[in-house]
Formats: structure tokens, sequence, C-alpha cells
């Protein structure tokens, strides 16, 4: 906008009817004289931007309007004004309302525009009539005694009351959840957290709390879109086609030359003939049949801890890989959890299951391959796979004896590879970290501050290669680009688990770092997994 120009008044006389007010000469007014604000300065509210008009001068000056005109006014010290009674300034001082300038530098008119059409495109926050009736409705000295409010949420589309409990903060909870549906009806999801920069615990004993306030169309999850089934659908044919390959490729002993020279020699280039695959399919079939199996067993416990607690689970989005046949699948929640003690229990059940069947074929596999009747059967892998896993290869080893598993390959049963891959995937998904199951199962039992802690030390442990070994790499970008953030609060997000739970979660993720730390050349020569010399 153009630089507003000064206007220099030499006299100024205001006449009235009845009365003259009487004029003080050489007074220089003040700028912003009418703008006096206490020193708790008031927070600049993005829905009230439409109320302000912001002005910029060419030569860096931030009052605009009327204020400008005042200084301008003002500039000469020759210059004579009048002052008004002071009833009228306090008038004017109520009325004039307050420019960006007041509250620091003037926003330009492409910032007042982006504020606009963020408040915009956000969510919708929560009503202040709603706000108001439900601290006169909801809070009191018997339940909690409100002192201030902050934001609430990822966008602070909601809105935070800060307080002091009074009484035990389970029952205030459950009469405030009540006393909510029926003063607002299912309009609104009240939350009870942790009170954020509180300095000192409840004199009651545990965290002091609050109660966050959102709504139910911006704080619980949208159904799903046709696109996501589509999606879904093509991630499970492609993990059904990762399943088949890795069956093909437990038979390298068995496959023909070229095959395999083409995808195990870096200098390969001329392809060769992929119909020399198609006999391979049928032996394959068993190995894709059991990876898929520990797949569907996980999900399957996902759903059946979910449905007696009302939680409902989005579709699995299956992730396929090529050595391990899948990575797992991702699952959202499609309603809000309760309670921690439900996310430990929903987190859980998968893994649980997936590992139940995965052990259970890996025991079965190990039986067999030391079985001579099944020697038909039998797949030649090299013995350095046992060195990916120090669980799994002790176990191998107490099974399959010194001899055989010191030696340059070990024939093996392909339920033994399928339950194999099925612990090893299960493992995987359990790493405390981001919204994997262990992610979940820790931050339930632990909270979200011990998350954070294992997050960081599972991060450092798969950029060094000290768990998974080569899968390390791709395990870590997976959960960077898909899993990364930690699941939303609970509910109820300050009520402690039991002792159990923690317990339980603790020993699962001791058995996941058992699971997942490879055996280093040293003492697999020393225990017998493999034949270091021979590599």
């Amino acid at each position: 906008m153009a630089t507003l120009t000064g206007f220099c008044f030499n006299t100024v006389d205001f006449t009235f009817k009845h009365r003259q007010i009487p004029t003080i000469n050489h007074f220089k007014r003040p700028r912003n004289r009418y703008l006096t604000f206490p020193t708790d300065r008031p927070q600049l509210s993005l829905r009230n931007f439409d109320r302000f008009r912001c002005f910029s001068t060419n030569n860096g000056n931030d009052n605009g309007g009327e204020d400008n005109k005042t200084t301008t006014a003002t500039s000469n010290d020759s210059t004579t004004a009048t002052t008004e009674p002071p009833e009228v300034v306090e008038e004017t001082q109520q009325k004039k309302p307050p420019t960006p300038s007041s509250f620091g530098p003037a926003y330009s008119n492409f910032q007042v525009d982006s504020f606009k059409l963020m408040e915009l495109l956000g969510p919708e926050k929560v009503d202040p009539a709603d706000v108001k009736l439900i601290k006169d409705k909801l809070f009191g000295y018997s339940t909690f005694w409100v002192t201030k409010e902050e934001p609430f949420g990822d966008l602070g589309e909601g809105v935070l009351f800060i307080g002091n409990l009074r009484g035990n903060r389970e029952e205030v909870f459950a009469k405030l959840q009540s006393q909510l549906v029926e003063v607002t009806g299912d309009k609104y999801n009240l939350f009870m957290v942790e009170e954020p920069n509180s300095e000192g615990p409840d004199p009651r004993g545990g965290p002091r709390v609050s109660f966050g306030l959102l709504q139910k169309e911006v704080s619980e999850p949208g159904p799903t879109t046709l696109w996501q089934y589509v999606i879904a659908l093509l991630l499970f044919l492609l993990t059904i086609g990762s399943s088949v390959e890795l069956g093909i490729a437990s038979q390298i002993n068995r496959l023909p030359p070229e095959v395999v020279k083409y995808f195990t020699d870096p200098n390969a280039v001329e392809a060769p003939d992929m119909e020399l695959l198609f006999p391979f399919v049928d032996s394959a079939l068993p190995l894709a049949y059991g990876v898929l199996g520990v797949l569907l067993f996980h999900e399957v416990g996902h759903f059946l801890a979910a449905f007696p607690k009302k939680v409902k689970l989005s579709i699995p989005y299956f992730i396929p890989n090529i050595t391990l046949g899948s990575f797992g699948a991702i699952t959202q929640f499609k309603s809000i959890l309760p309670d921690r003690s439900t996310q430990v229990d929903i987190s859980l059940a998968g893994p649980f299951a997936g590992a139940t069947l995965s052990f259970s074929m890996f025991v079965v596999g190990l039986l067999l391959s030391s079985n001579p009747d099944a020697a038909g059967d039998l797949v030649q892998v090299p013995s350095m796979l046992f060195q990916g896993s120090l669980l799994l290869g002790l176990i191998s080893r107490a099974t399959l004896g010194y001899a055989a598993m010191h030696a340059a390959t070990v024939a093996i049963h392909p339920l033994m590879i399928a339950g194999w891959c099925g612990l090893t995937t299960t493992a995987f998904n359990m790493l405390p970290v981001g919204c994997l199951d262990g992610g979940r199962a820790v931050q339930g039992a632990f909270g979200k501050n011990a998350l954070i802690g294992f997050g960081l030390s599972t991060y450092t442990l798969l950029g060094l290669g000290v768990l998974g070994g080569p899968l390390s790499l791709p395990w870590g970008l997976y959960v960077l680009l898909c899993q990364r953030d930690a699941e939303k609060p609970c509910l109820n997000d300050v009520t402690e688990v039991g002792t159990w739970r923690k317990g339980f979660v603790a020993v699962a993720i001791f058995l996941v770092v058992l699971t997942l730390l490879p055996v280093w050349d040293e003492l697999a020569e020393e225990l017998g997994i493999g034949l270091v010399t021979t590599f």
C-alpha cells in the first residue's frame, strides 16, 4: 500500500455549545496514547484476524490508520494540541480495537491470508459456547477445579482443561464422561492425560491429570475408503507372490544353474528363461502357505483381542518382502482406545498368535529335519543362515547336533524355514519403536516417554546393523517411512497397567533382541553354528 502522508495541525480547538475545552499549548502527544495495554498482552487468535486491518508503509513505520496520522501530527515539537477529558479518553480506549503493531511487527497481507487458509482447511475447533457450558455443568469443586485452558490436539483444535483434581481420577473421569453425553450428546470425546509441564505429582498419588476435549469427527479415524481396499488387495497379491518366490529360493540346490547364477552373481546380465522355474512352483507352495498362515494368524490375534473391547481395526496392509516372504502388515486402529491396558492387550495378541504358530512350525521342521524318513523332503541351505539369529541358531544347534551344523550346507525341512521366517518377521514387528506392535505395547505399558527412549535405542541398533543383520537397513527405512509415529493417546491415558502386563512386555522385548541378534563368527565357530572357515 502507498505511504500514508501526515497532516499538520497548527492549532486544534474543539468548541462545544455550553462549554469550551481548555487548550494547552506546546504539548507533544505521545505515540499510541490510546493503545495502552497491561503487561500481560493478550494472545493473538487466528479467529480475530478478520477484525484487524494490517498496514504496511515504505518507510518502515509499523503504525497504520489513525495512528499514522497521530504520529505525523505530533512530529513537530512546536505543534499545539488539545487534550480530551478523562472520560472521553477512557471511552476511546475501550472502543478502539488493537492493531497488529500493538503486539509486535506488522503482519503482511500474505501472512494473514495464510493464517486464514490454515484455519479454513484445518479441523473444526471446539465451539466456545460448548466450552463454557461444559465448564459450568461438568467441572466444579466436587470433580475437577479448572484453573486455566490451553490448546489440545495436533493442531490445537481442542481444549485442555488444567486444574486440580478433587477425587479419585478413575471415578471422576467416569462421572465426567457420563455427564458430557448428557450435556452435549454424542459430539465430543473427553481425554484424561497427564498434565503437561507439571511441577510435581498429584498429592493423592500418581501424576497430575488434565482433561482434553475434542470433537468426535476430528479425534476419531475416518472410515476405510474404496481406494484403501484396492491397495490392500494389491499388496496381498504381491505378498502371495513374494511368499511363493521364497519357496522357490529355498530349493536353490535344485534350481537350474543358469537361474542360480543370475540371482547370485552380480556380474550376470542376461536373464534366463523364467519358465524354467515353473516346475518348482508346486514344491514351493507348502513354504508359501506357512508364511501366509503366520501372517493371517497374526491378524486374527489382533481382531480377537479387539472385538471384546469394541475396538475397530482397519484391514491389514501386507508388506511383501522377497527375503522373509513378508514384513508383516500395517493394521490401524479405527476407534479410540479406552485405556492403556487395552492397547497392550491388542498389541501383544497379534505377535503372540503369529509367534505361537511360527515356533510350532519351526520345532516340527527341526524334528522332521533329523528324521531319516523325511529325507526326500529336505532342502539344502547354507549353514551361515543359522548365524542370523542367536536364539534360533542355538535351538537348531541343540536339536540337529554339532556334526550336522558344522558343515557348509545343512539339510532342513521347508516347514522349519517357514517357522524361522515367521519368528523373524514377528520379532521385527515387536521392536519397541513407532507404531509397530512393540512400540504400541511399550507405550501402553511404560508411557510415551519410555517409548521415545526405546525408539532411539532401536534406531541406533538398526543403523549399526546390530539387530537384524542385512535386513536392518531396509526394515529401518520401512519404519521411518510408514510406522515412525507413536500411537495417539487413549481416552484414559493416565491409569497404568498391571505389573504382569509390564513384565510380559519386558520378556517379549528380551526375546525379540535374542531373535534378531546375529551370531558373530568367533562365537559361531565356538558353538558349532555353521562352518565359518568356509566363508
